[in-house]
């Protein structure tokens, strides 16, 4: 497959960059200059070259685009969340990009569903509609509009930010980024009169939380180099110029985050680098008073917090703390609000259990964890003064299915006798349960409707690849129970930060398993599936592993028979973008296709900038190669810009925004360049820049499906796999 028009030859405009007594060359470093013509030039001439090579595929394109739109309902509403005396929700309507926020009275307590009986989530459930009481999540004549994104969206990018109703329940502040920089506007909207007030504050972070009185609202700036890291306290009524100043983080390794405890008391400050953290508190009832220190920084020692307190006695309470220290799979701790010093354990660390977070309600803890790399719900029991109570009240919520993905959501009811979380699997779509604690029985309340779906003719399961150095990693694969062996498959990883890949529900790759495909999904060491050794094995001077073990998994599905590299495509994103990078620079042979969304691929001269957004902060996960001849080695080992070489490499496909913060549009763009140069084959090499957009793209529901199409059509029209009248055509091995 050649593309029918030439592509774009970026100049080479050849730069020295030398440290530790080691010149690299950097022949495309003017693509940086943002504001030259030239470089908009160039990245236009990209996407009309693009455009000219997938013209064959368009209508596989427009299929794909309306498989998926079909797919899934034109109309919907979501579960409705309680907070305080109303019950708040989201709808979307046919044709509307984007959802319409609403509220209507709730009843003065909540309903006790101890009866419920749905029990865990099942595939042959998989299009039940949503629960027993159906209508009651239907938006009804009490309903009262909040906001209508639809409304304030133009032609170009639009994305929410903060959503934030007053304690008093009369304001709502929002904030809205409008290109993709994800630097907001706050505004704040008089809900009784429906009027925006006068407060508006740009350039702000995502988010912000109320005082208790609703007279003071607090914010999260960002510096030059885009790095969250000042609170400021905004006087509802003043200018945004009268704003006070109450806490500022210097250290450029640190980011600053801010949100309210459920019980309302307390504003978190967390101040994170990706291995360390720091904790504040602001007290939402005293919100003149400034910011208390609950725990401090230690180097590779994280925390979350969250706060209990007795409704009946009163008085501060307590705060949960989930830790790492000395503990690389979780521990919980404990500590009296007003006397944090004297913080105790809570639950001793585990070695066949990941603690991943705590949940405080009134009468009862909610961890997340994981076993065996999946996620997983634990239920403890509390005592009137937040103390846990006997070990055989301690449950776990059983799932039944060998893959899954679940977690909390909508929870902002501190006194509860009920849970909500999401569950999801392969082949069970997004569906909302509540769960009640004291009865251990489940209501489901929604599961998302997906059109020409059942999931009896597909099946999901676990395989373990064997990596370089012997460990065995976690792959989890999906596929139709009647596809012929050795037909197409797509493998999927990111690996980095300590993120995991969950083996969620997907409209695209059920697109993809109709055409006859695989998909593996990678649990690459450097995510977060098996707690903090899996991370910590594969960053830093590590990082190979990450890129080790998804080829592994690779050859995996030949040596089983189950694809042929002629069939293999691979994809990741951002940091997994790095992964598609280095992994077909190690193995080119190994894959057909591949795919890199906003892909990290010039890790070298990134981090060797602290100016640029997010770099300084990295240093702990790559290293900092302008400070450590050893780092500047080991990232310029693997980083794919630097590493390209005469070789055949597969079809590509890479993405960029053009206001991207975190991968700046020039990295795919300067490794696209230096591939054309190379490679030696003349295979598909197509770069597709969002001039209009950051880091997720396309805003909208129908944008980002388009957008989906695009690189689902690249995929599928280079690996030439495509159906014809109900048919699936399978690569052969020519």
């Amino acid at each position: 497959m050649q593309p029918p028009t030439k592509p774009p030859q970026a100049s080479r405009r050849p730069v020295d960059v030398v440290h530790h007594g080691r010149t690299v060359v950097d022949e495309y470093a003017w693509m940086r200059e943002r504001h030259d013509p030239a470089v908009r030039t160039h990245l236009e001439a990209e996407n009309a070259h693009a455009a000219a090579a997938m013209a064959d595929a368009e209508g596989l394109r427009d299929e794909l685009y309306e498989e998926f739109r079909g797919r899934l309902p034109e109309v919907d509403v979501s579960v409705p969340v309680r907070r305080g005396s109303f019950l708040y929700g989201e709808r979307l309507v046919e044709g509307a990009q984007y959802p319409q926020f609403w509220r209507r009275p709730a009843d003065p307590a909540p309903e006790d569903q101890s009866g419920a009986t749905d029990g865990p989530p099942a595939p042959v459930a998989a299009n039940a509609p949503g629960g027993a009481e159906g209508s009651e999540d239907d938006v009804d004549a009490d309903v009262e509009e909040l906001l209508d994104l639809n409304a304030l969206a133009g032609d170009g990018y639009l994305a929410l930010g903060g959503f934030r109703v007053s304690p008093d329940e009369n304001l709502l502040a929002y904030s809205l980024d409008r290109n993709g920089a994800e630097l907001y506007e706050l505004r704040i909207r008089d809900l009784s009169t429906g009027d925006e007030l006068a407060d508006r504050i740009p350039d702000i972070a995502r988010g912000g939380e109320w005082s208790a009185d609703s007279r003071y609202f607090f914010y999260v700036t960002r510096d030059a180099a885009h790095r969250p890291y000042r609170v400021y306290r905004h006087r509802l009524g003043t200018a945004s110029t009268e704003d006070e100043l109450i806490f500022e983080e210097l250290d450029e390794r640190f980011f600053l985050s801010l949100e309210k405890t459920r019980t309302g008391r307390y504003l978190v400050l967390t101040l994170g680098t990706h291995t360390t953290s720091e904790i504040h508190v602001l007290d939402a009832e005293a919100p003149l008073a400034p910011p208390r220190r609950i725990v401090e920084r230690r180097d590779g020692v994280e925390w979350q917090l969250d706060h209990w307190h007795d409704l009946s006695s009163g008085g501060s309470g307590v705060f949960f703390l989930r830790t790492n220290a000395d503990a690389p799979l979780g521990r919980l701790m404990t500590a009296p609000a007003d006397d944090p010093a004297s913080m105790v354990a809570a639950i001793d660390p585990r070695d066949d259990v990941v603690l991943t977070g705590v949940e405080a309600f009134h009468d009862f803890l909610v961890l997340t964890i994981r076993r065996d790399g999946l996620s997983g719900l634990e239920i403890r029991p509390l005592d009137l003064a937040g103390r846990l109570r006997a070990s055989e009240k301690v449950h776990t919520v059983a799932f039944e299915e060998p893959l899954y993905a679940v977690a909390p959501t909508g929870n902002e009811v501190f006194n509860t006798s009920e849970i909500r979380f999401a569950y999801q699997s392969p082949l069970v779509p997004r569906s909302i349960f509540d769960y009640h604690v004291p009865s251990r029985t489940w209501r489901l309340r929604k599961r998302t409707v997906v059109q020409n779906f059942t999931p009896e003719p597909y099946t999901c399961r676990r395989l373990w690849a064997v990596s370089a150095d012997g460990t065995r990693i976690p792959v989890s694969l999906i596929e139709r129970r009647d596809r012929q062996a050795g037909g197409p498959a797509l493998v999927y990883a990111y690996g980095s930060y300590g993120s995991s890949v969950e083996p969620r529900f997907s409209i695209v790759r059920l697109s993809l398993m109709d055409r006859g495909f695989a998909i593996a999904l990678v649990h690459a060491r450097g995510g977060g599936e098996m707690g903090r050794p899996w991370y910590e094995a594969a960053k830093m001077e590590h990082k190979g592993k990450t890129f080790d073990d998804v080829i592994a998994a690779a050859e995996l599905l030949v040596s089983e028979g189950l694809a042929t590299p002629r069939g293999l495509a691979l994809r990741g994103g951002s940091a997994g973008g790095l992964m598609v990078g280095a992994v077909i620079n190690r193995r080119p042979d190994l894959f057909h296709t591949a795919v890199a969304e906003v892909p990290f691929v010039d890790v070298l001269h990134t981090m060797l900038d602290p100016t640029i957004p997010l770099t300084v902060i990295e240093y702990e996960e790559w290293g900092n190669p302008g400070e450590d001849a050893e780092a500047f080695e080991w990232i310029a080992s693997y980083s794919p810009y630097e590493n390209v070489r005469a070789a055949d490499y597969p079809h590509l496909l890479a993405t960029a925004g053009f206001n991207d913060t975190r991968v700046q549009y020039w990295e795919p763009a300067k490794w696209v360049a230096r591939l054309r140069r190379r490679k030696t084959d003349a295979n598909l090499l197509l770069l597709k820049v969002e001039m209009g957009s950051g880091h997720v793209g396309a805003s909208g529901r129908y944008n980002s499906l388009r957008q989906e199409a695009f690189k689902t059509a690249f995929m599928l029209h280079a690996l030439e796999v495509e159906r014809s009248d109900g048919a699936v055509e399978h690569p052969s091995d020519d």
